[in-house]
Order: C-alpha cells, then sequence, then structure tokens
C-alpha cells in the first residue's frame, strides 16, 4: 500500500480518499497494524487495473533475499533471526535492511580486499563500485523505469516503430535534429558522437541490430536527456562516476524501450510464447535485446511474466542479472556449477532447457544459450558469453520451451544453489567449497568425491 501510494506522490489523505477510507485506517494498513480488507483489496484492483497476484511481491521478494543472504554471514553467527524476523524488518522498515546489506557488503569487500593488497591500498576501497552501485539500482528497481518507458512507447509511436528501424531512426535523426549518420569501415568504436560537426559515426561492419541500437541511444540522448538527468538525479548515487554509468544505463533502457516498444511486445510475446528467435525475427532485435527486454515487462496493472534474466562470460562472471523471480543470484563468488547456463558454451547455437529446484523448494524453468559477437573479419574480435532466462514454473506453460517438459509424468529437477558459499546441500558432488554457516567433518578412512561431509 505504502509503495502504490508513494510511486504516485500521494499523501496519505489523497490516497485514502481515492480508496474511500479512512486516514487513520490507512495509517494502520501501512503500519502492519491493520489487514487489508476484502473491500480495500478490490478497491486497489479497480482504481489502479492491478491484478491480485501483483499487489504482493515485488521489491520486497528481492530484498528479503539480499538481507538473508546478508545474515548468513559467519559474523552473524551468533543471532539467529526467524524467516518471520527478517519479514518484518523489509516490511516495516525497508531502509534499514538496505543500509544492512550496504554495511555487510562493504564488510565483505575489505575483507576480500585486505587478503591480497597492503593496508595502505586498501584504505578506500570498503565502498561499492560505481558499477556495482548502479547495478544494484536497477535490481531494486525492478528493471523497470515508468517514465522513461513511456516516454519511448509515444516515440516509438509517432516513427511507426518497430518498422524499417533503421530508416525511421536515421530519417529521426537526420530531418528533426540535424544528425548526420555515417558508416565508417576504420571505425573502432560502435558509436562515436562528433558534436562539433553534429555527425554520428557507426561501424560499418557491426550487425545491423547494434548499428540501429546505437542510433537509438543517440536519439535517447537528444530526445530523453533531461528525463534521464531527472531520473539518475533522484537516484542518490554516491559518486559522480555512478551517476554517469547509470545514464549509459537509462540510455540503453530508452533504446531498447523504443525498439521494442512496450505494448507490441508485450502482446507478441504473449502471442509467441516467449520464443525469443522469433521475437528478434519480428522486432529485429538480437537474441540479447529480447531476452533484456523481457525482464522489463514490469509495468503496474499490465505486468508481463515475471523472469530472470543473467548474462555470463567464460570465467563464471555474471556481468548482467536481474530476477522477478524469487530466484536470485550469487551477490558474491560464482554461479552454481549445476545450473545450465555453463552447459550453453558447450552447445553452440542450441537452447540448453533445465527444470531445477532451490533448496528453498522454488522450482523453475531455466533457459541457456550461447551467444557470441564479432566485429569485424577474420582477424575481428570475438567476444562469446552465455545467456540465461527463464520463470518459475506455475508459469512455464507460457513459454514454448515447456511444452514437453511439463508433459512428462514426473518431472526431473536439478538441484542448483544460489552459489556455494551459500548452499545448504550437504551432497553436492561438485561443490566447489563448504557453506559458510556449515561444518565439516574429515574422515580419513573413506574419500568421496568432496573431501569432507558437510555436518
Amino acid at each position: 500500500m505504502r509503495e502504490l501510494r508513494v510511486s504516485r506522490n500521494w499523501n496519505q489523505s489523497q490516497f485514502a480518499e481515492r480508496l474511500g477510507i479512512s486516514t487513520s485506517y490507512l495509517n494502520q494498513i501501512e503500519s502492519n497494524n491493520r489487514p487489508v480488507s476484502a473491500t480495500v483489496l478490490l478497491a486497489l484492483v479497480d482504481k489502479f487495473q492491478l491484478k491480485v497476484s501483483e499487489i504482493a511481491g515485488g521489491e520486497g521478494d528481492r530484498l528479503l533475499s539480499a538481507f538473508s543472504e546478508a545474515l548468513t554471514d559467519p559474523l552473524f553467527e551468533s543471532l539467529s533471526p526467524t524467516a518471520q524476523d527478517l519479514k518484518l524488518v523489509v516490511q516495516n522498515a525497508p531502509s534499514v535492511a538496505h543500509a544492512l546489506i550496504l554495511a555487510h557488503q562493504a564488510y565483505r569487500r575489505s575483507t576480500e580486499r585486505l587478503a591480497d593488497i597492503d593496508q595502505e591500498l586498501a584504505r578506500g576501497m570498503s565502498e561499492a563500485t560505481p558499477y556495482e552501485e548502479v547495478r544494484d539500482y536497477f535490481h531494486f528497481v525492478d528493471n523497470y523505469i515508468h517514465d522513461l518507458d513511456l516516454a519511448a512507447e509515444q516515440l516509438a509511436t509517432e516513427m511507426g516503430l518497430p518498422e524499417d528501424p533503421l530508416g525511421a531512426l536515421r530519417r529521426k535523426l537526420e530531418q528533426q535534429h540535424r544528425i548526420s549518420v555515417r558508416y565508417q569501415e576504420n571505425e573502432v568504436a560502435l558509436r562515436r558522437f562528433d558534436a562539433r560537426s553534429s555527425t554520428l559515426h557507426l561501424n560499418k561492419y557491426a550487425p545491423a541490430q547494434t548499428q540501429q541500437f546505437q542510433m537509438a541511444v543517440q536519439l535517447a540522448q537528444v530526445e530523453a536527456g533531461d528525463t534521464i538527468d531527472r531520473i539518475s538525479a533522484a537516484a542518490g548515487f554516491r559518486t559522480p562516476e555512478a551517476n554517469e554509468i547509470c545514464k549509459i544505463g537509462l540510455h540503453n533502457y530508452f533504446a531498447g524501450a523504443l525498439l521494442m516498444p512496450y505494448g507490441e511486445f508485450a502482446d507478441a510475446a504473449r502471442k509467441l510464447r516467449h520464443d525469443v528467435e522469433l521475437l528478434a525475427l519480428q522486432f529485429n532485435a538480437s537474441i540479447e535485446q529480447v531476452c533484456h527486454r523481457l525482464s522489463t515487462l514490469q509495468r503496474p496493472g499490465r505486468k508481463g511474466i515475471p523472469m530472470f534474466f543473467a548474462r555470463v562470460d567464460r570465467a563464471g562472471n555474471i556481468t548482467k542479472r536481474h530476477s522477478a523471480t524469487k530466484l536470485q543470484f550469487a551477490r558474491f563468488g560464482a554461479a552454481c556449477p549445476v545450473w545450465n547456463v555453463h552447459q550453453a558454451f558447450e552447445a553452440q547455437g542450441r537452447i540448453i532447457r533445465q527444470m531445477a529446484e532451490t533448496p528453498d523448494g522454488g522450482q523453475y524453468l531455466s533457459l541457456a544459450l550461447q551467444v557470441s559477437k564479432r566485429l569485424g573479419g577474420f582477424r575481428g574480435q570475438e567476444t562469446t558469453y552465455a545467456l540465461a532466462f527463464g520463470c518459475e514454473t506455475s508459469n512455464a506453460e507460457a513459454f514454448v520451451y515447456a511444452d514437453d517438459l511439463l508433459d512428462t509424468p514426473s518431472v526431473q529437477y536439478d538441484p542448483i544453489g544460489v552459489s556455494c558459499r551459500i548452499c545448504e546441500r550437504a551432497n553436492c558432488p561438485i561443490r566447489a567449497w563448504p557453506p559458510i554457516k556449515g561444518r565439516i567433518g574429515v574422515d580419513h578412512h573413506q574419500r568421496m568425491t568432496v573431501p569432507y561431509q558437510i555436518k
């Protein structure tokens, strides 16, 4: 209730009047002293076009997951908060939970870096890096920027997108903004804008999807620059570097929303049952752009299927991540080795499917595929990484990839975790290290795959 009111910049009196209840009753609901009655619930659904399933969850689930992970650190071993204790903190004092997470991140970074560098060099390194701060910002806003998404959709309608995106984008830049577009054979950058001559230089050998995306980014700067500046400033980043990095992310967000307008893209995703290859063809986009856009379909009143999305390099680093589901990715250390995203590197061009189960009983349809990008010819640079996306099995019927998997009489689920550091499974044969809160035992008369037992 509080999140819904604050998102509309209403005070309690205005919100209570809209719902037909007293201000004191609303205050008690927001303080968790009174339950939400059926009458109020129906009013929420009617006045704000919400689904009942949308009223719960959201940031609370992600915050609870991050909060719980922080408290598994041995630093808090003497404390044993219950799941209900954690929920109460997240619901009633989310700023306290955020503060503890930030403090724990600083502690972890300091501990890990002090193990490798001198104390003199470690001074001042306990804060999150600007890149990490921005990544967390997008994670906790549900990877959806409402004002920017609406503006991009309106502009797409005016331009007639997604039809002929290359032509439409070039005409918009050249005719309305007097920005010349030039394709250069010797251009190293994907996009380079010369402000003095008002010329946008694009790499001639970049894929068409990359060229049009970079034109859309340029258009974001001139069409939505003020909005992006306002959103980034409101985020309250600690450093100018984080503020500038966030602007890059917001430019990219606008570009994706422009090329794949929310309403049309959401309808196509539902109709094509989230077939990412068909969606890529329909919207003249890359597979990565489609997967990323699917993870942003969180518009109030018209949410898509809650999904998770991640990009992983060959070393196992998660370079992009977002989850609108209960599945969360490791904030420290590598991802679970049982997760099928690692298998994607062995099956180029093929989507790997997995039915997975986490230690808390959550069950998911996980999809992964390898993607390669080459810029230039034979001697050009090639980047290879894996994309992972999926949903909870309760929503798997909306995905074409799950048809024969769900028809199986007894579905086999692979046991995965967030990371070995916090995974509770005692019998995993491919553990990288024991859980930080688990006790281990060693039997010198017996050798299993893992040389210790978890008690």
